[in-house]
């Protein structure tokens, strides 16, 4: 019975990761499954079905809502700007079916990057700015994975990101976490086990606080 109960314990949490659409193929960057598996969990790629999101988050024991390209603002009544990179109706429509499924199991451990993370806010209420430079003289600082310094409780070192686009506020989450420009790079809901989105890519930052221990976390949780 001891060792049934030992190997239950070492059983790797299963980690489902929405991916990109590119062409038509299902694409993801392996520093996304190499972070999980080194975090200590079973990474699985979701196939991109909105309908099956509900499955999905009862099969998984926690999900990363990964990056991408930009978001289609006119699911929310707005325009899409003009020098944006909008992602695939497909991987919208899927991201925002997990994250409206997750709301039912509020326990459900979530990571979310990048494009991930701007979902989450979104969908909380969060305000949108779709072309940083358009409003600040430091969006140079958040492009082409140019290192930068975020604060904020939690955090506090150098990150690597790339995005045009951001959060202006939490919404009905908490702001974690801003750049040094005053750009919110973190996001979460205190209420919940671990619902977390940050806006840099831990998946590829060499500080390992604000890398690998990201998915340490969300392993942890996960179990």
């Amino acid at each position: 019975m001891h060792s049934i109960g030992r190997a239950q314990t070492l059983k790797r949490p299963r980690i489902g990761i929405t991916p990109d659409i590119v062409e038509g193929k299902v694409s993801l960057s392996r520093k996304y499954l190499d972070a999980v598996v080194q975090a200590g969990g079973l990474p699985v790629v979701l196939s991109p079905r909105p309908e099956l999101a509900a499955e999905y988050v009862e099969a998984c024991d926690g999900v990363v809502l990964s990056g991408g390209k930009d978001v289609i603002m006119e699911d929310w009544d707005l325009v899409t700007h003009d020098q944006a990179r909008p992602v695939t109706r497909l991987r919208q429509d899927f991201e925002r079916a997990m994250i409206a499924a997750l709301e039912s199991v509020p326990d459900q451990p979530v990571l979310g990057i990048c494009l991930g993370m701007q979902l989450m806010g979104i969908e909380h209420g969060a305000g949108f700015d779709q072309h940083l430079p358009d409003k600040i003289l430091t969006a140079g600082d958040h492009l082409d994975d140019a290192e930068h310094r975020i604060e904020g409780p939690e955090f506090n070192g150098s990150v690597t990101s790339h995005h045009h686009q951001a959060l202006q506020d939490g919404g009905r989450l908490a702001v974690i976490a801003r750049a040094h420009d005053g750009v919110v790079e973190g996001i979460a809901d205190p209420d919940r086990k671990f619902y977390m989105g940050v806006q840099w890519h831990p998946e590829r930052t060499p500080d390992e606080n604000l890398g690998i221990r990201l998915f340490e976390r969300l392993v942890t949780a996960s179990r």
